[in-house]
């Protein structure tokens, strides 16, 4: 619609604006009831040498006539334009009725870096955030014609590893996770906490997990067995979470197996003079000159610190998938981390710049409560999380519909999974939130199960009617048209947040559109209308938009509530 718009209008106002130009100020005014589009004329005012006010009056009368026009009129120098309501129907319906509507356009190579949890504790609520984030963008950016993979990094080693194991061996006593039933990255988890709390008693406590690390290191066998069992429990509880939570990676990458490579890197940065070695040992880059401090790579004993590794694994990832670009989805507390390591990959000036790096900076998360504290034990567990707002949805389940038990369980899971992914992406990316469970369950409003509840709506009203879709161009009422435009708008939206990286962009279009599609619900009667068959069409467009949103949020959809 908006390029057929901007066709006309070039007509008229070429050569002076080209239709790139006309597209670029071209707006949709914030209420819908002054125009469908209006556009301003005031930059046209010095090449025409004629005031705004008299170019928009211009245009109005040389484009009224045209079919796709209802109304166009000059008002302040901006000429705002109606479309023609059938053939804007007709348009949109022609579009959003089409399989991946909206679907494609940039053709990048993208590797998206998320989740990479420490082994020694289970997932919490703020690796939630970071993995609905992850997943989501990755989802957006190949429904824009991307290839993406998906990677992780497992920071399986050091000495916070080597905290949970000291507390196991001590105080452990050979039991497993099965003994008790506890799911067993949680098991780790608790041994972790028990280590704090033993190292307030002991003050030696944390040199004896340094000496662990020191011994894991020279391969001491019974140090790298401990290390590889409580490794595979904490991997057993990730692939459940994962899975739980509806994620998955293409690649995985291991801190332990990657640890030491990437000290070639540095060395021959250290000959080529983009290094320097320190008179006591260490070798350092100096990136004052950009504003940044100067940061030690390579101790005076000869070994690397963890920047080092993500050197070498961003040249390792362009290796493998020769990216246009690698993004990482990383808390906001590591931003000055990133900035280093841009600036030193472009530094080093190989296949692997740090131009085509992105850190996609998230915010922090916290509870109502406060604070979490995975040392302390007071951490929220990401699957105990699931489970208790899963809980929650139970009781508004069984408040509503008569279902089995094992019915209310699964829906009641699929409403808490849909709660919490929305409400964690609802939210601007790099803001911190506060996420409160029984506010995400809400039905009403901004909701995960307020859209997953719009569209099981669609559904229903579909199932019930066996009239054939009708596409021809009706009588439309404003209810109608609203819910059209808004419909329309999701192909600029979805490239728009796969531009900014930006699930909130999407999830803020999928409620104003659910909204106006209840409106319409309310406001238009479709199975007892003389124009069923054409408002099944507009119902079945909704449907599909609404689905391809909760598919690229992550959420699963339930057809019927």
């Amino acid at each position: 619609m908006k390029t057929a718009l901007i066709e006309l209008l070039a007509k008229h106002l070429a050569p002076d604006l080209t239709s790139d130009e006309i597209s670029n100020l071209l707006e949709i005014p914030p209420d819908e009831t002054l125009a469908d589009y209006a556009l301003p004329c005031f930059t046209l005012a010095k090449k025409l040498r004629k005031s705004p006010a008299i170019i928009a009056a211009d245009l109005a009368s040389k484009i009224a006539d045209d079919p796709i026009i209802a109304e166009a009129k000059a008002v302040s120098g901006y000429l705002n334009v109606f479309l023609d309501r059938s053939w804007l129907s007709a348009r949109v319906l022609d579009l959003a009725l089409a399989p991946q509507f909206g679907a494609g356009g940039a053709h990048e190579t993208t590797v998206v870096e998320f989740c990479s949890p420490n082994t020694n504790k289970p997932l919490h609520l703020g690796h939630l955030r970071n993995i609905a984030i992850g997943e989501s963008v990755s989802r957006i950016l190949s429904f824009n014609g991307n290839k993406v993979y998906k990677t992780c990094i497992f920071n399986d080693r050091g000495v916070h590893i080597c905290k949970s194991m000291l507390a196991y061996r001590d105080f452990g006593g050979g039991t497993l996770p099965g003994d008790s039933g506890t799911k067993p990255d949680h098991f780790v988890g608790d041994y972790y906490v028990l280590f704090a709390k033993k190292a307030k008693e002991d003050p030696t406590y944390e040199d004896q997990a340094q000496q662990m690390l020191e011994q894991w290191e020279v391969g001491d066998a019974e140090v790298v067995a401990l290390w590889r069992t409580m490794n595979g429990w904490a991997f057993e509880g990730f692939r459940e979470t994962f899975d739980l939570f509806g994620t998955s990676f293409d690649r995985e990458y291991y801190e332990s197996q990657i640890y030491k490579k990437g000290r070639e890197i540095i060395l021959d940065g250290l000959a080529q003079g983009l290094f320097q070695k320190k008179e006591d040992g260490p070798v350092v880059v100096d990136l004052a000159d950009i504003g940044l401090d100067e940061k030690v790579l390579l101790r005076s004993n000869g070994t690397s610190v963890y920047i080092v590794q993500d050197i070498y694994l961003a040249h390792l990832k362009a290796k493998e998938f020769n990216y246009d670009r690698s993004i990482y989805v990383v808390g906001n507390e590591q931003e000055y981390h990133f900035k280093v390591l841009k600036a030193i990959l472009d530094l080093l000036d190989t296949e692997c710049t740090g131009g085509r790096v992105h850190h996609l900076s998230h915010g922090m998360i916290e509870l109502p409560e406060g604070k979490m504290k995975s040392r302390e034990g007071t951490v929220v567990d990401a699957d105990d999380f699931i489970w208790e707002t899963a809980a929650l949805a139970a009781e508004e389940v069984n408040k509503r519909w008569q279902l089995s038990e094992a019915e209310v369980k699964e829906r009641s899971l699929k409403i808490a999974l849909a709660a919490i992914k929305y409400q964690l992406l609802k939210t601007e990316t790099g803001k911190n939130m506060v996420f409160n469970p029984k506010e995400a369950l809400r039905f009403e409003g901004d909701t995960g199960p307020y859209v997953l509840y719009s569209y099981a709506r669609a559904s229903s009203i579909l199932r019930k009617s066996d009239v054939p879709l009708d596409a021809n161009p009706w009588e439309v009422s404003e209810f109608e048209v609203r819910l059209l435009k808004k419909i329309y708008l999701f192909t600029d939206i979805v490239k728009l947040a796969g531009a900014r990286l930006t699930p909130s962009t999407l999830s803020n279009y999928l409620f104003d559109l659910c909204r106006n599609f209840n409106e319409f619900y309310h406001e238009c009667p479709v199975l007892r209308s003389e124009v069923a068959g054409q408002r099944l069409a507009l119902v079945t467009a909704f449907r599909n938009v609404c689905g391809q949103c909760l598919e690229l949020l992550g959420i699963e959809k339930i057809e019927e509530m």
